[in-house]
Formats: C-alpha cells, structure tokens, sequence
C-alpha cells in the first residue's frame, strides 16, 4: 500500500459522498463527531473552533434570508478544502470531513457572492489519520477542488469590482484609485480560466499596446487605469491626445467592466463548466509565466500607469499555490521524483511569498512598483526563476507523462 502526504482535510459532501481530496482517508471507522453551524445574515457560527482529527459532520442550518453556503478553508485561506452549497433559508445541509490535525478556517456565504462572513480560525488536534492513494479518486478530488476555489474567486470579484466601477463612474478618483489594485486579486489568481473564454480575456484586462496590436476595443481594468491615471498615461504616449473621458463614457466603461465580470462569473457557474487536470496545473504554470512576461508584472508593464504590479505579482502566486495544491497529493504519489518535486514547490512557494511580503500586503498595500530597483526586481525574478522552473515540470508528474 503507498502511503501519500497526511492530507489537509478529506471532504465528504454528504449528498454525493464526493472526495475532495488527494488521497481515501483510512478512517472509515468510527462515528462522526457532530457540529452545528448556523449561517444567518450576518453571522456564520460554528459550535466549536476545534476538533479531534477523524471524521467530523458540520450540520449547517440556515437562518438567514438568502440562499447560502459553509466553507472550510485552508491554513492559507484562500484553498477550499470543503464547501456545501444551495442552503436555502430555513434548510439544513451537512458537510462531512475526515479531518487531520492543522489549522483551518470556516466561513458562511449568505447570497453566495463575495468574501463571505464569519471567518473563524479552526483547529484540529490528534494524531494523524493515515491515507492511501487512488488515482482514480485522487483526481476528481483535485479537480472537484480546484473547480469550487475558480468559482469562490469569481463570486468575490463580481462585488469588487461592482465597488471600484462604482467609485470611478461617480468622479471618486481616489476612492477608485485605491480600489483598483484589490479589485484585481481574485481575477489575477484565476486568469487561466478566463482565458478559456475566447474574447472574454481581452475585454477584461488586455493592456494598450495588445489591445491595438490585435485590433480591439481598448476597454477593461486597464483603459480604466489609464483614465485615472492621467498623468502616467500623457508621459508613456508623449505622442498622442490624451484625455479624460466624460461622465457618459466613464459609465458605458465601467458597466461593460461589470458585464464582462458577470459573464465569467454566469460561465464558471453554469452546468457545463469543467476543467481537466492538465488545466489545473498547465494554470499554475501559465499564471508564473503571466508575472514574468515582457508585458508582465515583473518589468513593471502590467500596470504601467497605476504601478501597482506587486498586488498582481502575490495575486499570480497565490493562485498558482492553490493550483499547485489541488493536485500536490497526486504529484507526492508519483514515485522519489514526484516526491523530491513536491518539496521543493513548497519551499520556492513560501519563499517566494516571503519576498513579495517584504514589499507591502493587501491591506496595508504594496509599494509602487517604479519605486523598486533594478537589483531588488533581479532579487524577485531570481525567486520566480526558482519556482518556475520546478513548477514547469507539475504537469508531466502529476499525470505522469515523461518529460523527454
């Protein structure tokens, strides 16, 4: 029997007894212990904040108004480890774990857009519970995981970027100014699947010079940027008439900013919308690749105008960690090498957090980015260098294709 990494939490949907994990938890005996959360309109309680490791039944009530949904979230807080969705005011749902010892958290999502509620540290203590290897379920884990983590970024953006167009459409430039950077995150973590989109990308986020290579519309995140950002702009295109736009095309920008957002939020949710493996950790890959483009976060021209590339560069990151994540049981399975591999992604991957860390966070905000060095931007591409370069072999290890 192979034995894999101690999983984080192996999640159970009760009404689909779905595995959402990497491995089949040998912890098949024994009963549940039962905990209560109680979703409501603004609240999200949980009976208890720690648990014994094994098996473990959140029976989630709801006792708010709108349709709602219980999440258990990693140390990181962003990996979603578990979640019962659809609760409908008055209902109850559970959500059964088979839980390892760590740290979590749980978390309510009343109306089942936005940050959510609630969020609550949660521990779990004991021993170990061992866990053996199934490819077969070890994958629609993955996959299942990572699906629900592309949709929980998608229902955050969608308010988020309602906020900063609202602000921007009113003339509040420094409310908008500020709002810009974060209202990227959860979009930045998730950019390989809009990508799949077709045209979609190029709405949200193409920057100027890719927008009228290709002959498009200049709309999005960045025609926005550069309306706010004035100044930047007249002294980056010294050659062209750069001006402020009126209140009407401020507004007809801005509610084409949230349409596009509501369209991927309506696609990442509907029916038909699946992703592979390959898409998982060919995403991760893809979202390093998008910090050290030429036109990337790396050189500073992602945000060229706003110089706020470091909450896109962690963004980027933190996206690829969740990818890399979802599928680091089935690499850790893949045999020494795949096992060597994994050790290593988790240490580039904290590294390289470490180093953006010491510029700046998400609430306290990043430094601007033109402030940055040369030397300190060779510092953090020689980070990215030494994740990516493990990271570029995630692909062929988890699905176990040669790399010749």
């Amino acid at each position: 029997m192979h034995v894999c990494r101690p999983l984080t939490i192996a999640a159970l949907v009760a009404a689909g007894a779905l595995t959402l994990t990497g491995c089949v938890p040998n912890a098949g005996t024994g009963e549940a212990a039962a905990l209560t959360v109680d979703s409501g309109a603004d609240s999200c309680a949980v009976s208890a904040d720690t648990a014994a490791s094994g098996p473990i039944t959140f029976t989630v009530t709801n006792s708010g108004e709108q349709v709602t949904e219980f999440y258990v979230l990693a140390e990181n807080e962003l990996s979603i480890i578990g979640e019962v969705e659809n609760i409908a005011p008055g209902a109850s749902r559970d959500l059964t774990l088979v839980a390892q010892p760590g740290n979590y958290f749980t978390v309510c999502k009343p109306g089942m857009v936005g940050a959510g509620i609630g969020q609550t540290a949660f521990t779990v203590t004991g021993d170990t519970v061992e866990a053996s290897a199934d490819d077969a379920e070890g994958e629609a884990a993955a996959v299942t995981s990572y699906t629900a983590y592309v949709k929980s970024q998608a229902a955050e953006l969608l308010p988020q970027v309602q906020e900063f167009v609202d602000a921007y459409v009113a003339g509040d430039d420094a409310q908008a100014k500020a709002l810009f950077p974060l209202a990227r995150v959860s979009y930045e973590r998730i950019e390989p699947t809009a990508e799949q989109f077709g045209d979609l990308d190029p709405a949200i986020d193409y920057r100027k010079p890719g927008a009228e290579a290709e002959g498009l519309p200049f709309t999005g995140f960045h025609r926005i940027e550069m309306d706010l950002w004035l100044d930047a702009a007249a002294e980056n295109y010294p050659d062209e008439k750069i001006v402020a736009l009126t209140t009407a095309e401020r507004t007809e920008l801005g509610d084409k900013l949230v349409a596009d957002i509501t369209s991927l939020y309506d696609l990442v949710h509907s029916d038909d919308f699946s992703l592979s493996l390959s898409d998982i950790t060919n995403g991760a890959i893809g979202l390093l690749d998008e910090v050290a483009a030429p036109d990337g976060k790396l050189p500073g021209e992602e945000n060229e105008f706003a110089h706020t590339d470091l909450y896109d560069f962690t963004a980027n990151v933190e996206g690829a960690q969740v990818a890399y994540e979802a599928v680091r049981n089935i690499a850790e399975s893949k045999g020494e090498a795949g096992a060597e591999l994994v050790q290593t992604l988790d240490t580039q991957f904290a590294a390289m957090l470490d180093l953006l860390a010491e510029y700046g966070d998400y609430d306290d905000g990043f430094v601007d980015y033109s402030t940055v060095d040369q030397d300190a931007r060779n510092e953090l591409g020689a980070q990215l260098n030494a994740l990516s370069e493990p990271l570029s072999q995630l692909t062929h290890t988890v699905l176990g294709v040669s790399a010749e």
